[in-house]
Order: structure tokens, then C-alpha cells, then sequence
């Protein structure tokens, strides 16, 4: 008898006889354990829920369960199925015993002679066989505004497989952390549950394996690819967009999906767009991929790029000055494959040239042709001082006076650090430019820099006035 089966069904069965607050209350907490020729056991989440529904809900419980065995079966069964609850601290709440599987069907399930040691081993040996970056996990995934959704939704999917939103569709341009979130996600899955079933692959490996079973030409290489993703507990399929137009794999990908879907399995997608944008893609399967949660990632926004930039340093055991980092968040914004690649351009011309990189003027020289590249129009002097002047309604010649009144000398400032920023000039030039000693000039960019650091709000709007500039 299948216990997956069996619950799902009286869950549905209970929720569509009681109010919402009432199911979420009571029944939605309870976690089936097994079920046997007698009864079905159940573990609740504390003493007073175990109470409450023994008292309340019980009888109807069992009265749902025995009708539902009986459709199972197609025979009324010989005796009355109990249902027995039991609560943390009971000696079987600690043993997840699940009943004997369907043929090529396994549960999630600890082997209670297995070793803390034998355990890790056993995870890392998964981990291997999923092909699953070492460095991809939850920890090292920076959160920010352009993500927070997507990751919220993946740590829900890790601790709560085929509970939270079942499909998971995440989407967003390339190097914006799609498979890093996605294989963080196996990671904590398979961490919790070192028995789950994990697949984690791109659906170009999906394509080439599925042409190479019906080359084969043979019933079982079909049948054996089929049961390879049928009989697992978790799928994550990488960049989905690239099976659009073939209409072999994405035949055999609906019947995977549905078939999974049946099982309660969960499946994690990504894609760099939407559903509905994916041109040629079937219109079942945009529509299945619609049923669960769909999360965006989009392009990180400063205070994000620099909080990036800050964990792969640490990440390679590196440091660099804080103006270097703001340097290449200012003008590295496409994905975070490329600012990540402008920090390692640095790192990797101070270890080759034998040159350490302490400077500003040092990391320009170094990612000269990166910075160049990104840029749409010349950045000079004379163009960042007059969109400071028109964006705080200042003139030209303020930015260069006497004054030092906080509505023109902050500009001021800001005009400083963005020169500073965003061009080659030396100290002493901006500082000639704005009739100020180059003493100043560092005061001044030092001053910007600490007040973005506390108010992001702050960084937020520097990092426009440099979209600004830059023509973005």
C-alpha cells in the first residue's frame, strides 16, 4: 500500500471538509510515519496538537481513511483502520519507517546502523555523482533586492521538498546565480536527506541522453532512461529554454514532469525567461511550469555588487581597498560572472606582474580593457560636473567657487568621487579641476565613500547618477 498516496489523499480529503484556519491548524503539521495492515501512524508537532486532534478530529480521520483503503484495495478491508498519533520524544517519532516500497520506489528514510562518519561520506559521495559545485551552496549565495525572492523560495524547497511550491521556476539572465541557487538547493536537500533521490542536470544533458536511448534503437535503453528520471525524488533542470523547438525531448519531458508531479516529487527549473517568453516552447508545458512559483533574479544592484564582490575576496582569502571594490561596482554591472571576473583580473595581474595592487590607479591600469568595453560613451571631467550641477541644481561654476555651503560643497564632493571613480585623472588634476589641493580632493572621495557605506539609499543614488553618465 502506497503511504504517499494513502496521505495525499486523506489530506485532501480533510481539507475539502473544513475551513482553511482548521486544516492549517490541525492537519496540515501531521507527517505520515507508516502504515501497516492495522493502522496508520501519524506524528503531530507537539502534546496539545496530538490532543486537540485525538479529541476533535479523530473519528473523522478514521472514517476518510477506511474509505479511501477501501477504493485503494476495490475491496472493503477486513478490519477497521486506526489512525495512532504520536509526538516528539515517543520512541517512534525518532525512527522514519516508511512502508515497503513500490518496485523501483524508495521513501526518505535514515538507516539507523549508519555512522555520523559513514553519513558525510555518503553525502559527499551523492554530492560527486550530481556533478554539484562544492562552492555552490546556501552560505556563499549573496541575498540583495535583485534576489531575495528566488532564494527565499529555494530555502523553502530544500526544507520542505514538494511542500512549499512545487515547480520551483527560476529565471533571470545569464551569470545572475541561477545554478548556483539551484544546486545550493540539492546541496541543503541532500544534506537533510542523504537518501533522497537527486537529479540535478542541464536540459541540454537531458536532450543528448534522451536522443542516445532512441539511437540505441533498444527497448530497455528507453525503458532504462525513463526510469532514471521517473524514480527519483527531486529534479532540478538547469537553462529549460533550450528544449524549446525539439518536440521529441519536450514530449518525454511532459511525461517526466507529469509523472513526477503524480508522485508529489519536486521539481526546480530555471530558464533566463519567463515561461510564457519562451518562444516554441509547448503551451502544456508552459502552463505546468505555471502551476508552482515562478522567481526572478535580476541584475544586482550596488550595495548587492558590493556585498559580492566583499564574499569572493574572502572566498580567496584576498583583500583590496574598499574604493577599489566601489570602483568595479561602479562600472561592472551586466552579471556576476563578470564582476566576479574584473576581482579575479585584479587579483591575478598583482600575482603575475608582481605588482600588488594597492591602489586605484593600479586596478584601472589592470582592468582597462574590461571597464573600456562596458562603457557606452568617453566619461571626462567636464560631463560628470555637469550632470552633478543639473542633478542638484547647481551651476558649473559653484561646483569650482569658494563655497563651502553643504548645498554646494556635497556635490562637490560627489563630483570628486565620481571623477575619481570613473576616470584615469590623477589626484592633483581633479583637484586643479575644482581649484582644491589633491588633499582635499581624497577628503572628499573618503567622505562619499564612508556615507555609501552606511546609507544604502545613498549608494543607491550614486549608482544612478553614474547610470546617468554612463548613458545607461
Amino acid at each position: 500500500m502506497d503511504l504517499d498516496i494513502i496521505w495525499k489523499e486523506l489530506a485532501e480529503s480533510t481539507k475539502a471538509l473544513m475551513s482553511n484556519l482548521t486544516y492549517n491548524t490541525w492537519i496540515a503539521n501531521l507527517k505520515p510515519i507508516r502504515i501497516n495492515e492495522e493502522e496508520l501512524l501519524v506524528s503531530a508537532p507537539n502534546s496539545y496538537s496530538k490532543k486537540m486532534i485525538e479529541t476533535k478530529y479523530l473519528d473523522d480521520l478514521e472514517t476518510y481513511l477506511n474509505i479511501i483503503i477501501e477504493g485503494y484495495l476495490g475491496e472493503e478491508p477486513e478490519k477497521r483502520y486506526k489512525i495512532r498519533i504520536i509526538e516528539p520524544g515517543e520512541d517512534e517519532y525518532e525512527a522514519k519507517v516508511s512502508v515497503e516500497p513500490k518496485s523501483g520506489q524508495q521513501y526518505f528514510s535514515y538507516d539507523d546502523g549508519e555512522t555520523e562518519e559513514d553519513r558525510k561520506k555518503n553525502i559527499e559521495r551523492i554530492k560527486a555523482e550530481q556533478m554539484l559545485n562544492p562552492k555552490y551552496t546556501f552560505d556563499t549565495f549573496v541575498k540583495g533586492k535583485s534576489n531575495d525572492l528566488a532564494l527565499a523560495a529555494a530555502a523553502a524547497v530544500a526544507k520542505n521538498p514538494a511542500k512549499a511550491y512545487n515547480p520551483l521556476f527560476i529565471y533571470g539572465g545569464p551569470g545572475l546565480g541561477k545554478t548556483h541557487l539551484m544546486q545550493a538547493c540539492a546541496h541543503a536537500i541532500i544534506d537533510n536527506n542523504p537518501d533522497a533521490r537527486v537529479v540535478y542536470l542541464s536540459s541540454e544533458k537531458f536532450t543528448n541522453e534522451l536522443i542516445s536511448s532512441i539511437g540505441a534503437k533498444s527497448t530497455k535503453k528507453s525503458r532504462e532512461f525513463r526510469n532514471k528520471y521517473r524514480n527519483i525524488d527531486v529534479l532540478l533542470i538547469d537553462d529549460i529554454q533550450f528544449i524549446a523547438g525539439k518536440t521529441g525531448t519536450q514530449l518525454e519531458f511532459f511525461h517526466t514532469f507529469n509523472d513526477l508531479y503524480s508522485q508529489n516529487k519536486q521539481i526546480v527549473i530555471s530558464s533566463d525567461r519567463p515561461p510564457k517568453e519562451i518562444e516554441t516552447l509547448e503551451e502544456r508545458l508552459v502552463s505546468r511550469f505555471e502551476w508552482g512559483l515562478i522567481a526572478d533574479i535580476q541584475m544586482p544592484d550596488y550595495e548587492t555588487r558590493i556585498a559580492i564582490l566583499k564574499a569572493k575576496l574572502k572566498q580567496e582569502n584576498e583583500t583590496l581597498p574598499m574604493e577599489i571594490l566601489e570602483y568595479i561596482a561602479m562600472n561592472v554591472k551586466s552579471n556576476i560572472r563578470e564582476l566576479e571576473g574584473a576581482l579575479m583580473t585584479i587579483i591575478a595581474y598583482s600575482s603575475l606582474m608582481d605588482e600588488p595592487i594597492m591602489t586605484l590607479d593600479g586596478a584601472k591600469k589592470a582592468l582597462e580593457n574590461v571597464i573600456t568595453e562596458n562603457q557606452k560613451r568617453p566619461i571626462t571631467l567636464d560631463l560628470i560636473k555637469e550632470i552633478i550641477a543639473e542633478n542638484y541644481g547647481i551651476t558649473l561654476d559653484d561646483l569650482s567657487s569658494k563655497n563651502r555651503s553643504k548645498k554646494i560643497a556635497y556635490p562637490r564632493q560627489i563630483a570628486m568621487y565620481l571623477c575619481r571613480q570613473m576616470t584615469d585623472l590623477s589626484l592633483i588634476k581633479i583637484a586643479d579641476a575644482f581649484n582644491r589641493d589633491h588633499s582635499t580632493v581624497m577628503h572628499g572621495v573618503d567622505k562619499i565613500t564612508n556615507d555609501m557605506d552606511e546609507n544604502p539609499a545613498f549608494a543607491e543614488e550614486i549608482s544612478e547618477l553614474v547610470k546617468v553618465i554612463k548613458n545607461e
